[in-house]
């Protein structure tokens, strides 16, 4: 009696906490370097992705390719990047989260720096092409890692982080790229960009904390179709997936769009001025963190209505004849993407109950696979040839 008695509430008070211990919770030095690594990875994820977005015009004048044919080096790498997701999420629940997201994010890096050095127009696009398929493994990987790791009162948070990274990154692939070559050519651009990737990659590797949470997985087809099929079974998740496609479809729309109407009369913008209006992807860094703070303390049902009303409101500014209300806009419209975003994939991280990353790459794959503002950039590039960047 002596022996069985204490045992069981000695086994109890072990178990009990561990469930807690485990997660990575706000104000730990864990959940600092946890975030710094997936701020890093989002940004330099989405810097390569959208790096070559501005220099459409001048591949076209270097390579010699139409405006379709320029616009390639992004559709193709998203066209890929969206189908390799699900698999990619696939083999995370075999191999693991970290190693997946860290090769994922350097094998990445390393073609965008190769792809400075290409003088051949096919060799580039099959480079941008592959890079669709290495830089799946990240996305909807890094935020599985966020829903099985954080405790669940941080699980908002660091997701807006994430998210935050992201826009941070595809601001500055096409600011700092514009810039860079306007001083010293697109190949510049390009390396700078590719260094940068291994830098994150770099931070990743070293910051991260191991999985703890992460219970491998056998890879079988049927599985995967079960685990797919369950998903879009559950009501909930099929609404998020939908809610995920649809905002990313009309954040997508206003940005492929507004220039057009800003280079035209009465505005007349040039192109370099309308550029600019990627630096409201500042606010998505705020709004996505603090909508993913807040959902955690009010409810994801309560905020996200609300972050998707902050949409709405953006998008019917941008219908003024006042330049100054299109910008602002455009701003709460970008706000509210970013919130609502972040709010919707740490929704499926929590509601998946398993494989979570499959889940998450069901709600990634539309986010990143419109490439925003690449009908502008063609439509504009005979403009845009007379720049002295395209000289070079």
């Amino acid at each position: 009696m002596n022996r069985s008695g204490p045992s069981r509430p000695a086994i109890a008070a072990e178990d009990a906490p561990r469930e807690v211990i485990e997660k990575i919770e706000h104000g730990t030095p864990a959940f600092l370097r946890t975030n710094l690594a997936l701020f890093a990875a989002g940004f330099a994820t989405f810097a390569l992705l959208y790096c070559v977005q501005p220099l459409m015009p001048v591949f076209s004048v270097d390579f010699g390719v139409d405006a379709a044919g320029a616009s390639l080096t992004l559709s193709l790498t998203t066209g890929l990047l969206s189908v390799a997701m699900l698999v990619a999420g696939t083999i995370s629940e075999v191999r693991g989260r970290k190693p997946m997201m860290v090769a994922s994010l350097l094998a990445s890096a390393v073609l965008t720096v190769m792809c400075a050095a290409l003088t051949h127009w096919q060799t580039l696009l099959l480079a941008r092409a592959v890079m669709g398929i290495t830089l799946s493994g990240l996305p909807a990987v890094a935020m599985a890692y966020v829903a099985e790791e954080m405790h669940p009162r941080s699980i908002g948070l660091a997701m807006g982080l994430y998210i935050g990274g992201s826009g941070l990154g595809g601001m500055a692939g096409r600011l700092l790229t514009g810039v860079i070559t306007d001083f010293w050519g697109w190949r510049a651009a390009v390396l700078a960009i590719g260094l940068l990737g291994v830098l994150s990659g770099t931070v990743l590797w070293r910051s991260l904390p191991a999985s703890r949470n992460f219970v491998p997985r056998e890879l079988h087809l049927r599985s995967l179709l079960h685990a797919v099929g369950a998903h879009l079974r559950d009501g909930v998740l099929l609404m998020l997936f939908l809610e995920g496609f649809l905002l990313m479809g009309g954040f997508a729309t206003v940005y492929n769009y507004v220039g057009y109407r800003l280079l035209a009369p009465p505005f007349s913008l040039s192109q370099a001025v309308v550029g600019l209006i990627f630096a409201v992807y500042l606010l998505g860094i705020v709004s996505s963190a603090w909508a993913g703070n807040l959902a955690g303390r009010l409810g994801r049902p309560r905020v996200l209505p609300a972050t998707i009303g902050l949409m709405l409101v953006g998008t019917g500014l941008t219908l003024s004849g006042r330049l100054w209300l299109i910008i602002l806009g455009v701003a709460v419209l970008t706000a509210g993407f970013f919130a609502s975003h972040s709010i919707a994939s740490s929704w499926v991280g929590i509601r998946a109950r398993h494989a979570k990353a499959q889940a998450s790459s069901l709600t990634s794959s539309p986010t990143i696979s419109v490439p925003a503002s690449s009908v502008r950039l063609a439509g504009c590039s005979g403009r845009m040839q007379a720049g002295p960047a395209l000289s070079r």
